[in-house]
């Protein structure tokens, strides 16, 4: 797995380097770059796409924390119920307590972003 992370260059992603604008990957291009990266077709590429997407969304439904050592952290936050205001009437409004998803990045990618 560190050998392909290692060997992809996603350079579909990036522009040139002069230019300041930064571009939305969207779930078919990564699914492409998987497929390339992966040497599997696009359609198997997709499929393991969304089955870690969904192993993750599950595994957060349940309260569970995934952690990707080195790459980061997916989890799940508290939020307390709280009083807001609507910022076109300034009516105070209440905010319901929910639990929200969390992602904290490892050192490695924060290195890698860092980096260049």
């Amino acid at each position: 797995m560190s050998q392909i992370r290692r060997g992809v260059r996603l350079l579909r992603f990036r522009g040139s380097e002069s230019d300041v604008r930064r571009r939305t990957v969207t779930k078919q291009d990564f699914v492409d770059a998987v497929a390339d990266a992966a040497g599997m077709s696009k359609r198997e590429a997709g499929a393991a796409v969304d089955a870690v997407l969904d192993t993750i969304t599950d595994a957060l439904k349940s309260g569970d924390t995934i952690t990707f050592t080195g790459f980061g952290k997916f989890s799940t936050s508290a939020r307390a119920a709280r009083m807001g205001v609507n910022p076109r009437t300034g009516e105070k409004v209440h905010i319901a307590a929910t639990t929200v998803p969390k992602f904290t990045a490892g050192s490695a990618l924060k290195s890698a972003v860092k980096g260049g």
